[in-house]
């Protein structure tokens, strides 16, 4: 197995190559070891930061933006933006509050970005 990708660790954007051999991946043309990193986790477990807004009740806003605060499985994207969208919360609100815990049960937690103290 062959695979060709654009590394996104630094702005040099190197052209890698991973081949799969019997026992490794072996990749080329990465200019750091960030690449090679990026590149066998993108092959073997690719993992994405969501980022989405959520319904807040009694808000300044009626939406409120969150994301996720590590990477999840790529695999469960779809599974946590179906859950985001049913989430309500009520504010106030603060930057970092844990607003789903664990969501699809991949032990990653859904965060608030943004601070809504609420009408007054």
């Amino acid at each position: 197995m062959k695979t060709n990708m654009i590394c996104i660790c630094c702005p040099l954007g190197c052209n890698m190559n991973i081949v799969k051999s019997d026992l490794e991946y072996l990749v080329s043309n990465n200019k750091c070891p960030r690449g090679k990193k990026y590149a066998i986790e993108e092959v073997t477990t690719p993992k994405r930061v969501i980022t989405s807004t959520i319904k807040i009740i009694n808000g300044i806003y009626t939406v409120i933006p969150v994301k996720t605060d590590q990477p999840a499985p790529k695999e469960k994207v779809f599974t946590i933006m179906k859950i985001l969208a049913s989430v309500t919360v009520e504010a106030p609100i603060k930057i970092g509050d844990v607003i789903v815990e664990n969501v699809a049960g991949t032990e990653v937690n859904i965060i608030a970005t943004k601070t809504d103290e609420g009408r007054k």
